[in-house]
């Protein structure tokens, strides 16, 4: 039998007697609660399942056929109705991966996304591997950004900022989990946290979302405050161009994350406040979502 964390090695044979429960049946019916709620129903159901056991996803998979306890179903029970329910699978695990790091999350955090990688990757391609560039990654959440920046250029001096404490709180727990020690966190809103200072690259993924958009209904789980800067979802965007020049060296670049149907909207912005060189580039599904320019 698979017991819950705390005996999560000690497993039967594949044979159970007729009233025990088997992983592949407690996820059989799992998925099928699911099914409308989730587009990956039987990916979310073993990723909880294997939470609840403290396990890989793939050792659950090969652990199909072994019973589990009545206690790890009830447990089981209980997320997966939370799940139902509208909770993202990531707060229900407590990680989620960005960029082939497993980051710790919570409400207090916008879960991290697989098209904000591509703001990483423009970044990353302005950056030369060795250079010791100053980074200002404004509404860091998570961290996500700022540490995958960290990763692939460890001689780069990162801020990272956000009007959060309890996500920044997130965030310096992510940092000390991958013993990135040259991020500084720094606590307020946009460039209020770094008066007077410049960098030679400015990084945003910055709420979006106009708030009469019906999509956010879905996301209700979510911090509102990650997700939506008023009536139009233009006004993170506003401020952030606005004061970016003053805050920028000479050819420094800013890099922002947008929504697919903005990015005319931040190519107008930029040229309005000075930015050259203006380039969006495509997610991993062809859509409009990054958009960076030099001042």
């Amino acid at each position: 039998m698979i017991e819950n964390r705390s005996a999560s090695t000690t497993v039967t044979a594949p044979s159970c007697a007729a009233d025990e429960v088997t992983v592949n049946e407690v996820l059989r019916g799992a998925t099928r609660q699911l099914q409308a709620h989730s587009d990956s129903p039987r990916l979310d159901a073993q990723l909880l399942l294997a939470t609840i056991l403290g396990i890989s996803r793939s050792a659950l998979i090969a652990r199909s056929l072994d019973s589990i306890s009545d206690s790890t179903q009830q447990a089981f029970s209980r997320l997966v109705v939370r799940r139902q329910q509208g909770t993202p699978i990531a707060y229900l695990t407590g990680t989620r991966e960005f960029w082939s790091m497993n980051l710790r999350v919570s409400p207090a955090v916008l879960v991290p996304r697989p098209e904000t990688e591509t703001l990483v990757e423009v970044a990353l391609r302005l950056l030369p591997p060795y250079a010791n560039a100053a980074v200002l990654d404004l509404g860091t959440g998570s961290g996500a950004i700022a540490l995958a920046i960290a990763n692939e250029r460890p001689q780069a001096h990162i801020t990272a900022v956000d009007i959060s404490m309890n996500a920044l709180a997130i965030a310096r727990e992510n940092s000390r989990q991958f013993g990135f020690t040259r991020i500084h966190w720094r606590q307020g809103s946009w460039f209020d946290a770094t008066p007077g200072q410049r960098f030679d690259l400015i990084v945003s993924n910055p709420p979006y979302v106009a708030s009469n958009d019906p999509s956010l209904k879905l996301l209700k789980a979510e911090p509102s405050i990650a997700l939506s800067p008023g009536p139009s979802g233009l006004e993170a965007f506003n401020l952030i161009v606005a004061g970016a020049a003053s805050h920028l060296n000479k050819s420094g670049w800013l890099i922002l994350e947008h929504g697919c149907a903005q990015a005319g909207d931040i190519v107008t912005l930029l040229k309005k406040h000075g930015f050259t060189a203006i380039e969006t580039h495509l997610d991993f599904s062809n859509k409009p979502r990054v958009t960076r320019g030099a001042i």
